[in-house]
């Protein structure tokens, strides 16, 4: 029994080796000779890390991430897990709706769907002039060119990204709990209270956790809505390595922010093991 399975991992080794070739030239080394730069540039040694303490402008942009990254998070996360909701409890066709509705904005391009916030929010947008036709403004309001029309536009983004975690962790929860909690006189808001959304919650921490870690690497909606008057890591590392260029500072975050994505990434993990489900149950 002990030889075939040594055989049978040997055989899946040979067979998985090409992928690996692969993945280790034209992934792994090009992202290690990058993130190598962080320490070898423009001198070895971690002068470029230092300056996550020193510089006033690293500062400044890893805070405005973290701020619009977990304001994004805290908005899209509930918005999704209400269309979660209503899917996992409407009817087959109401799902079907409801479903392809939020399928559909993933088949739509990031540029696209920003410049159409952009047509939305601007001075003389539609939202702007709708508010002043209502008399509800007599000025327009600075929808965009700012963090507001960054966190709009991600949030937006981000909703099909929060629905889809949530919608499979709702759909292995037995609804024949909720309807017994019912049974036994709990009203429908204490049923969902106290039954369906505690078995609904590693669904959204793993929500939460998806949408932090692809907000982190957003470019294009924070370019194209804050107009660059609010500049994101990604987009500070852009400057970093094509403008200036200070290869060093830019690896630096770049490795910053690929830290962080692995640690996410791990404590995600932690949602989707069955071993550590079946540990905690």
């Amino acid at each position: 029994m002990g030889e075939t399975k040594s055989a049978a991992a040997r055989t899946g080794l040979l067979l998985a080796a090409p992928a690996l070739l692969l993945l280790l030239l034209f992934y792994l080394f090009p992202v290690g000779r990058v993130l190598s730069l962080s320490v070898l540039e423009p001198t070895p040694g971690l002068g470029n890390y230092e300056m996550l303490f020193t510089s006033s402008g690293i500062q400044a942009v890893l805070s405005a991430t973290a701020r619009i990254c977990l304001i994004t998070t805290a908005i899209a996360v509930p918005l999704g897990y209400l269309m979660a909701y209503v899917i996992t409890i409407g009817s087959r066709s109401m799902r079907t709706f409801m479903l392809y509705g939020v399928l559909l904005p993933l088949w739509v391009s990031a540029l696209v769907r920003s410049f159409v916030w952009v047509t939305l929010l601007q001075r003389r947008g539609l939202v702007n002039q709708f508010l002043q036709s209502l008399g509800v403004i007599d000025q327009p309001l600075p929808l965009i060119w700012n963090e507001f029309g960054v966190i709009v536009g991600m949030v937006h983004y981000m909703i099909p990204y929060a629905v889809l975690p949530l919608l499979a962790s709702m759909a292995a929860i037995d609804i024949r709990l909720v309807e017994a909690a019912r049974g036994m006189g709990a009203s429908r808001g204490r049923a969902f209270r106290e039954v369906f959304l505690p078995l609904s919650m590693p669904g959204i921490a793993a929500s939460a956790i998806l949408v932090l870690i692809l907000t982190f690497g957003f470019y294009t909606t924070p370019a194209i809505l804050g107009g660059g008057r609010t500049m994101m890591i990604a987009q500070y590392i852009t400057t970093q390595i094509l403008v200036l260029p200070r290869w060093g500072v830019g690896a630096m975050l770049a490795t910053v922010l690929v830290v962080v994505t692995i640690a996410l990434l791990l404590l995600l993990s932690r949602f989707f093991d069955p071993s550590h489900s079946r540990t905690e149950r």
